[in-house]
């Protein structure tokens, strides 16, 4: 150990967090809990005693972090022998203690958790049926995307670690994908009439984050390692090899780590933990420079007024990209003036945030010919639901416009769709 608590470097980055954290206890330890899991609330009581007022900016906040001096932590054999005694439960959370009480609330033995989970990675090089996801290829412009879908028996595991745990821990107030009472229009609002809206992409979103990150996460609602490991195993896999063939490089090498798999049910509520610190620094970076931030699972969007400086924002943020782990995909990033058509999701954003106009008449006009001449010579797609489809693409329509949702919801109930 040095004879300061912290390096400089160290110092530099819990100074970045905690400018934009909330200056209490509480406030600096979940700001410092992703770099310093296991000394987070250690550290902000120590801050917090010697500087109750938050400092007037983050340079202050970094010469105090550097020139703390070095002070051991409690010993642990001082303190009571449970797993908590220095690290509390967060949230309305399931409190398993042990691998045995996880195993027993999923209904599996432990024999089973261990299979599932495959800690050891004994399951990797194993045929398909051993294997415990099914892989689907989409074609795309920028080359292969890769479903990755949990077989059902895991399906369901995951579906209970999503309804009992992640669904109980709060998303970044920024993130509006896979989050209740968010969505594209909700998105895309706080980019209506702006006079630059901004869309960043991140790229290859669920396979950058790892089983270390995805251990954080549990670690830090307060489950003891061992807990936090299994969970985060039977959220994470690794794609055998045989599925990688004609995978872009880069891909392929995040894919043959452990990553959350698209297509998990679980992966959506992770990716939007992983990504917290993501945009608490992009919401303080917005902030900062008169601009807003939203998120929508891999897509960012920024917004601001004319005299907005878009060259050092996209720089700023590709740099906060990379320290939080993330990769900005520079052919998808786009900067839209008021002149131009500002989309976001799909949904445009120069006036109230809408579905294109030509979508709608796209539809309308659909919804005539199913009328004049019936729903089957119009699926010309095969839709296998093929009334489903098309109230869904009213839904996605009315969401912003509720004077064609009516419309074309009346020319809808006038189609015989049997």
């Amino acid at each position: 150990m040095t004879e300061r608590e912290l390096t400089p470097q160290a110092a530099a980055t819990l100074a970045r967090l905690a400018a934009d954290a909330e200056w209490t206890r509480s406030g600096l330890a979940e700001a410092f809990e992703p770099l310093v899991p296991a000394k987070a609330t250690w550290l902000a009581d120590r801050v917090i005693n010697l500087y109750p007022s938050p400092p007037f900016d983050e340079a202050s906040i970094f010469v105090l972090l550097r020139d703390l001096p070095f002070i051991p932590e409690p010993s642990v054999s001082s303190q009571r022998p449970t797993r908590n005694s220095d690290k509390p439960w967060r949230f309305e959370v399931p409190r398993y203690e042990t691998t045995g009480q996880l195993a027993r609330s999923l209904d599996l033995t432990i024999s089973e958790i261990e299979w599932f989970a495959d800690l050891q990675g004994r399951l990797r090089t194993a045929p398909f049926p051993l294997q415990h996801y099914r892989s689907a290829r989409l074609d795309k412009r920028q080359g292969i995307r890769l479903l990755e879908v949990p077989k059902p028996r895991l399906r369901e595991i995951q579906r209970k670690i999503l309804r009992r745990i992640l669904d109980r821990i709060p998303a970044h107030p920024a993130a509006h994908g896979f989050a209740k009472a968010r969505s594209p229009r909700t998105f895309a609002m706080p980019h209506s009439e702006r006079d630059v809206v901004i869309s960043v992409d991140l790229r290859r979103f669920f396979p950058s984050i790892g089983f270390d990150r995805v251990v954080a996460i549990f670690e830090a609602v307060g489950y003891p390692r061992t807990v936090a490991a299994n969970l985060a195993a039977l959220c994470t896999t690794v794609t055998p090899a045989r599925e990688l063939v004609g995978v872009d490089r880069p891909t392929a090498a995040r894919l043959r780590a452990t990553h959350l798999p698209q297509g998990a049910p679980t992966s959506p509520a992770l990716a939007n933990l992983a990504a917290r610190q993501l945009d608490i620094r992009a919401t303080g970076l917005a902030r900062s420079v008169g601009a807003r931030y939203s998120r929508y699972a891999d897509d960012l969007a920024f917004s601001g007024g004319p005299d907005l400086d878009v060259d050092r924002l996209l720089w700023l943020v590709s740099q906060i990209a990379h320290d939080e782990g993330f990769t900005i995909h520079p052919d998808k990033t786009r900067v839209r003036r008021a002149h131009q058509r500002q989309q976001l999701t799909g949904l445009v954003v120069n006036s109230w945030p809408a579905v294109p106009r030509e979508e709608y008449d796209t539809l309308r006009a659909l919804l005539h010919n199913c009328i004049a001449s019936g729903p089957a010579e119009q699926n010309r797609h095969r839709h296998n639901d093929f009334r489903a489809h098309v109230y869904g693409r009213i839904a996605r329509i009315g969401e912003t416009n509720e004077m064609r949702r009516a419309k074309l919801l009346s020319m809808a109930s006038r189609v015989n769709w049997d």
